[in-house]
């Protein structure tokens, strides 16, 4: 890896973004939970899908999100999950690629399951509710990990979510020690609170022992320790290098070797924040990876976070190194 040009791999469940805006009411109706992920079996995910008023539709998962931000900040990027050879799973990979982003696992004609999917909705606030079906993606295991990938090494970073089957924790460490073998870095975001709680004492294992960075909000950490915001990262710091907590429009906070900064946050009223945890993390990575201050890192991230909450979609529309430039920051 070299600061010209680093190099970020990611990997995480390949699930395709169906985005809808949608109203209290309807989510009331639907039996959906406002502002979290839940997991819905496939008959459910077909009726919401059915129900959706409109729909945009693009390549997704969290750390794909990310990946593909990295990937328009000049990093050589790659993102590794699995699809299956349906239309949906052909269109994920073509869309990964058209934006520049190797994505080495080629769709499976024989995948028992669909191409994942998440059908979110967006209210008019700009909260998204998600409801993911854990198709194909969620399958994604140890063999399905391309060693070559990792040549040269650069920095990973893993999903969270990729733990709720066996077959990701073996992906995941798979990944971790391919990156650490080739001198590379590794990395979480925790994904979200209940993922946090499902997978309590994994994430503090590899937090003590196989990572380098973590990203998560406050009701992650909290949950994840569970304790206050204070005692929760103080406990995170004291197990991993560098420990990121994003906190809505309050100041992001980031430890790096014990120093603690914070960053504030400009209050805006999103459009949409579906990604908007997947693009702070793009900004922050690319600092990360370019060896940036703390603070400087937490102001990337910010701005990457507030230019994908002005429109729909979980990617950003605008040039977001142009942003870095006008803020002073490259």
């Amino acid at each position: 890896m070299t600061t010209d040009t680093p190099r970020i791999i990611g990997i995480g469940n390949a699930i395709v973004d169906v985005i809808s805006h949608a109203d209290d009411s309807f989510l009331e109706n639907m039996g959906i939970e406002k502002g979290i992920m839940q997991l819905v079996e496939r008959e459910r995910a077909e009726l919401l899908y059915a129900a959706m008023s409109d729909r945009i539709q693009t390549p997704g998962g969290s750390v794909a999100n990310t990946i593909a931000g990295l990937g328009r900040l000049g990093m050589e990027a790659a993102f590794i999950g699995k699809v299956r050879d349906d239309g949906l799973g052909r269109s994920y990979a073509k869309g990964m690629r058209d934006d520049g982003i190797a994505f080495p696992n080629a769709p499976v004609e024989n995948a028992n399951l669909p191409t994942s999917r998440s059908m979110i909705f967006v209210s008019p606030d700009g909260e998204r509710s998600m409801n993911t079906y854990l198709g194909a993606g969620a399958d994604l295991s140890q063999d399905d990990v391309p060693e070559a990938t990792f040549d040269g090494g650069g920095i990973l970073f893993l999903e969270g979510y990729l733990f709720d089957k066996d077959e990701g924790k073996t992906a995941f460490r798979r990944a971790a020690q391919l990156i650490r073998a080739a001198g590379g870095r590794a990395g979480l975001t925790l994904s979200d609170p209940f993922c946090a709680d499902r997978h309590r004492s994994d994430f503090k294992a590899l937090i003590s022992g196989e990572l380098d960075y973590v990203i998560g909000n406050e009701a992650e950490w909290t949950t994840l320790y569970e304790c206050d915001l204070g005692h929760a990262l103080a406990q995170a710091a004291e197990a991993c290098d560098t420990v990121v907590c994003t906190r809505s429009g309050d100041p992001v906070v980031v430890i790096r070797n014990g120093e603690r900064v914070e960053v504030p946050v400009h209050r805006v009223t999103p459009v949409d924040a579906t990604g908007a945890g997947d693009q702070f993390a793009a900004g922050f990575i690319y600092g990360y990876a370019l060896g940036l201050p703390a603070e400087t890192c937490g102001r990337m991230g910010v701005i990457a976070a507030a230019e994908v909450i002005g429109h729909v979609g979980p990617r950003p529309q605008a040039n977001v190194m142009a942003l870095f430039r006008e803020a002073g920051l490259v």
